[in-house]
């Protein structure tokens, strides 16, 4: 069964210290998920994992520059909601855990749903001015020019999904 999007939500934005609508806040996690599930049709990712990565790995940032503790913070705080806001396997749990501790240093690993979770992210470069580049992407799917060209273009016009004021609820013209 899917987690509620929504709920976890509202469990990171309750003390999330960046603004909502930053370099690294909600749209960029709905960009992120949009590029994950593309990626996960092709790459065969666990699509849960790839859900929660969106909205997890950079919800304990604290600074939209140099954070290089988020991922951690981000998979510690994932183990804290485990159980009552979304409940996953311990190897996918692990999964989750591994993606967003990794996601900002770590170049590879050996599972696609890691490489679908840090292609996902990187594909979302465009937002702070760099295009991804297929050298430092891991799946064969995201070094693909046509995804890197659609992915690209959405992070550059810094493009809200529908779904973040429709189904998230969240307005980010109003919000944080």
């Amino acid at each position: 069964m899917a987690s509620n999007l929504s709920a976890i939500l509202r469990a990171v934005l309750e003390d999330y210290p960046l603004p909502w609508h930053g370099d690294h806040g909600v749209a960029h996690w709905a960009r992120v998920l949009e590029n994950g599930l593309r990626l996960a049709e092709e790459t065969g990712a666990n699509v849960e994992v790839v859900r929660l990565f969106a909205v997890l790995h950079d919800s304990r940032r604290v600074s939209e520059a140099g954070d290089p503790d988020h991922g951690p913070r981000a998979a510690e705080f994932a183990r804290s909601l485990r159980g009552h806001s979304f409940d996953l396997s311990d190897h996918e749990f692990r999964l989750l855990s591994r993606a967003c501790a990794g996601h900002t240093h770590e170049r590879t690993h050996p599972d696609l749903t890691i490489q679908t979770c840090w292609d996902a992210d990187g594909l979302d470069l465009g937002r702070v001015g760099i295009t991804p580049h297929p050298a430092r992407l891991c799946t064969s799917v995201a070094r693909r020019p046509d995804v890197i060209r659609w992915a690209d273009g959405r992070a550059r016009f810094w493009v809200v999904p529908g779904f973040v004021e429709d189904d998230w609820g969240i307005e980010l013209a109003t919000s944080g």
